[in-house]
């Protein structure tokens, strides 16, 4: 229990006291009776429901002697001065006052009734600098309900069951007219007939997007297990162009007051009720209200520092010994660092279940998003979850919870308008429901579908050429390197109205340089009745590539040939014309499990100044080191079978024209390769093994911003040649590549054992939000450092053993490739993001291995990211 405690709550209070006592117009020199000491202590309770009033203003008119009620009710105030009366005031009752004696000790119970006159609404603005986290009965009742949040979450159940439905629209805004006149809409009036002027005052909406679910939840405690059943499931079909509803979903994640942080929009926000919310929030007690019986503290907060990721508004509390929270209703500030939101507010209404708990029914996220903050276009968002029928602790057969956790019974898309009309828990404005039908007719017109033709070519870089097959990708039909020279190239695949489950592609190339030519012929199959893009994936693939290669990179979500990437610094002219075949078949689980099988056979021929040349040889030409008369190795050529494992827990995906994209979260991806040398097997020249495993994660530090995680490690068993070692990855382009060293140069390190850890911390204006001025400009902070161990076994060095290819030299044979026997790798980085909203620039310091030829030991590099 909390003693009582003598404490200035509000702004608002303080200018109740003040004006009270102007009002009294009793004069400063009021006769004092020395040592006589007045005591007035006591208990303040609603004359209703009688119970106990927190934060009551209680003060002696004409004086500065004031107090107020504690999280009991409970108030103290002594004093050696001549008092006769003393006042109790709150928000949305009568005032009281009640008459004293000087000198006496008085013990009062004191009833306050309620005004007729309710407060409608209290604005909390600016700072109050005599704000304190210390004897703040706000504060006090806010780390009440801390303590009991365990207690008030459906995971404190041992079973939970209850009906979900999850309704999800976009829409454009702007004035009635502009929407109407708009260049791209105005030939449908079928879409602009749709335009809504009554969910947003002021500001017109046109639908075009909508997806809703119906899903029965389950959850069970011990050992922790949730099932989604989803029941039925209904959206907006844009076809092939446009695939949206995952990253939506990412965007308008579910929202849980009881967790610390909360997840919107790609950024982290700290909960007002988290465990750590009194250090970064401030707090007032603003009203009382009575609620079915039940009465409730109205607490309003703010952020002490406006442009950190806080919330703005209320929430109502529970005064029945559970402290509860039974509403909220709140928005994210102007001055936050997030880009293009102009406005977001989040309101959650929780009911009253039998047992007397209370249990989320309704959540609601609003935003309106727009390039320009003051344009009147922009988009907005709206998700409403809705939950019912919740069944406490009805256990389920532990059989039930096996298998998926994620499960769609077979007719969920198949439900008519009636079954909709029927089950969904809120009925469908006029806009919302014209929405499907409207946007059906549109993608069906033959103008929408050459507009979006033309937007994906600008976009993913892929033009039709027909219904049956697409060109692209457009960003690699030119590129230049040193082998090459000017590389022109041509390709293309078939499109998913040629078949949802074989795709063909391919490509032609040639290096005006070499005069070579270079192909690319690949197949995929789909043994699912689905896209070979569709989660789960279950595709078989093959494919034969002739073409050229950095050693070593393994560009992920970007092609080499990328005309961005021709552009390099330093010396790059150690390359391979490799010539592959591949088979492989992956399978992935709704558990997000996978695993990849497959075979390899890989024959590499150096390329520009790279020789493979015998360690062996008779003594070093005078002034070099290179071996003199060592025999040159024209190719080599491995067959190689692979396993892949990855795991990556409530991973989504983003899928593009090229890539699917994982979309980040807060828990590990785990990936496993191990692959098999046999040779003899298809002109393999060499037997090992090799094992591979990365762990990726990101850590969440609430309002400290975030840290990605990467740490690899690698074995190589058997005796191989350096082409063969893990050539670690290097990046001497411009750009800032997260999973690559971008100090370090091609074919610079190479290992048979090895352990990294990478680590990316964005603090996400952290510290830039309290820098005045530098503030405004909503820039972000990066700081970024990478630490590699390797080593080279004397089996796989050839200064040991000469039967092996000697490292690669200069002309003048000073060696361009090393083992990380004696030191790690190190470098590290600090950076500025958010740059225009889009831009990151890196300042990378390369810290040792200094001395090898060259080396750039400080350089700078940008990298593009949309991001909230």
């Amino acid at each position: 229990m909390y003693s009582s405690k003598n404490v200035y709550v509000s702004i608002l209070h303080i200018l109740v006291c003040c004006v009270a006592f102007l009002a009294a117009g009793v004069n400063f020199n009021s006769v004092q009776a020395q040592g006589i000491t007045t005591s007035v202590r006591g208990t303040i309770k609603d004359a209703v429901s009688n119970e106990p009033l927190i934060g009551v203003s209680i003060f002696v008119p004409g004086t500065s002697l004031g107090t107020t009620s504690d999280v009991e009710g409970n108030f103290s105030l002594k004093t050696t001065q001549a008092i006769t009366k003393i006042q109790f005031t709150y928000l949305g009752y009568k005032a009281k006052t009640i008459e004293l004696t000087p000198g006496e000790t008085k013990v009062l119970n004191v009833r306050l009734e309620s005004d007729a006159k309710k407060l409608n609404e209290v604005v909390i603005k600016g700072r109050s600098r005599n704000y304190s986290n210390k004897n703040n009965p706000a504060v006090d009742l806010i780390r009440l309900v801390v303590d009991n949040k365990n207690k008030n979450r459906l995971e404190s159940y041992d079973y939970v069951q209850y009906q979900q439905y999850d309704k999800l629209q976009l829409a454009l805004t702007n004035t009635p007219e502009k929407l109407r006149n708009n260049i791209l809409l105005k030939r449908y009036d079928f879409v602009t007939k749709n335009i809504d002027t009554t969910t947003l005052a002021g500001t017109a909406i046109l639908p075009l997007y909508m997806q809703e679910s119906l899903s029965q939840q389950y959850y069970r405690k011990d050992p922790e297990k949730k099932k989604t059943v989803v029941q039925a499931e209904k959206k907006v079909d844009f076809g092939e162009f446009v695939v949206i509803n995952s990253y939506v979903k990412h965007m308008y994640q579910d929202i849980d007051i009881y967790k610390n942080n909360i997840t919107i929009l790609t950024n982290q926000f700290l909960s007002p009720i988290a465990d750590l919310a009194p250090t970064f929030y401030r707090f007032y007690i603003t009203d009382t209200v009575v609620v079915d019986g039940q009465k409730l503290t109205e607490l309003s907060f703010s952020p002490k520092n406006e442009t950190d990721f806080l919330f703005t508004g209320k929430l109502y509390v529970t005064m029945d010994g559970n402290y509860a929270v039974q509403k909220v209703d709140m928005e994210v500030g102007k001055k936050v660092n997030i880009n293009w939101v102009r406005d977001l507010h989040i309101n959650l209404d929780f009911d009253r279940l039998p047992n007397g708990r209370y249990n989320l029914s309704k959540s609601v996220l609003k935003s309106e998003f727009a390039v320009v903050q003051n344009s009147k276009g922009g988009v907005y968002g709206e998700r409403t979850v809705s939950f019912k029928d919740f069944k406490i602790n009805q256990p389920q057969p532990a059989s039930f919870y096996e298998g998926d956790p994620l499960v769609k019974a077979e007719e969920a898309e198949r439900h008519d308008d009636e079954y909709w009309a029927t089950n969904r828990h809120d009925s469908l404005s006029f806009a919302e429901a014209n929405t499907y039908q409207s946007i059906d007719s549109l993608r069906n017109t033959r103008s929408f579908k050459r507009t979006l033709d033309y937007a994906t070519f600008l976009i993913a870089g892929y033009k039709h050429a027909g219904p049956y097959f697409e060109i692209g990708p457009v960003n690699t039909f030119y590129s230049f390197n040193p082998v090459e020279g000017f590389r022109l190239r041509v390709g293309g695949r078939t499109t998913t109205t040629f078949s949802k489950r074989v795709m063909f592609e391919t490509y032609a190339a040639y290096g005006f340089k070499d005069e070579k030519w270079k192909y690319y012929l690949g197949g995929t199959y789909s043994f699912s009745n689905r896209s070979i893009f569709e989660f789960p994936v279950r595709a078989l693939r093959v494919n034969y590539q002739k073409d050229t290669k950095i050693p070593g990179q393994d560009l992920q979500f970007i092609q080499e040939d990328n005309f961005l990437l021709s552009f390099k610094r330093g010396t790059n002219d150690k390359w391979l014309y490799n010539e592959t075949y591949n088979i492989d078949y992956l399978h992935e689980f709704r558990n997000r499990f996978s695993f990849r099988v497959g075979f390899k056979n890989w024959k590499q021929t150096p390329a520009g100044s790279l020789e493979y040349l015998k360690a062996e040889g008779t003594a070093p030409a005078e002034g070099t080191t290179a071996p003199n008369g060592s025999e040159q190795i024209e190719n080599i050529t491995t067959s190689e079978v692979r396993l892949e494992l990855r795991w990556a827990p409530h991973e989504e995906y983003v899928q593009g024209k090229l890539y699917r994209f994982p979309i980040v979260n807060r828990y590990p991806v785990f990936t496993l390769r191990a692959a098999a040398g046999i040779k003899g097997l298809f002109n393999g020249d060499y037997d090992y093994q090799s094992l591979t495993l990365n762990v990726t994660k990101r850590f969440y530090m609430s309002q400290l911003g975030y840290s990605d995680v990467i740490t690899e490690g690698g074995y190589i068993f058997g005796k191989v040649p350096f082409p063969l070692l893990a050539i670690h990855r290097a990046n001497q382009t411009y750009s800032y590549q997260i999973q690559s060293y971008n100090l370090m140069n091609f074919l610079e390190f190479v290992s048979d054992q090895y352990a990294s850890i990478n680590i990316d911390h964005c603090f996400n204006g952290f510290i830039f939000n309290k820098l005045p001025l530098i503030k405004k400009t909503k820039l972000r902070e990066f700081a970024t450092v990478k630490v590699l161990y390797g080593k080279v076994r004397e089996e796989n060095d050839p200064e040991v053993n000469k039967d092996l290819l000697a490292f690669p030299a200069y002309a003048t044979g000073l060696p361009t490739t090393y083992s990380l026997d004696k030191k790690p790798y190190v470098e590290a980085s600090l950076g500025v993001g958010n740059i225009f909203k889009f831009f990151r620039v890196d300042v990378v310091k390369r810290l040792t291995y200094l001395d090898n030829p060259g080396v750039s030991e400080v350089g700078i590099r940008g990298r593009f990211k949309f991001d909230f």
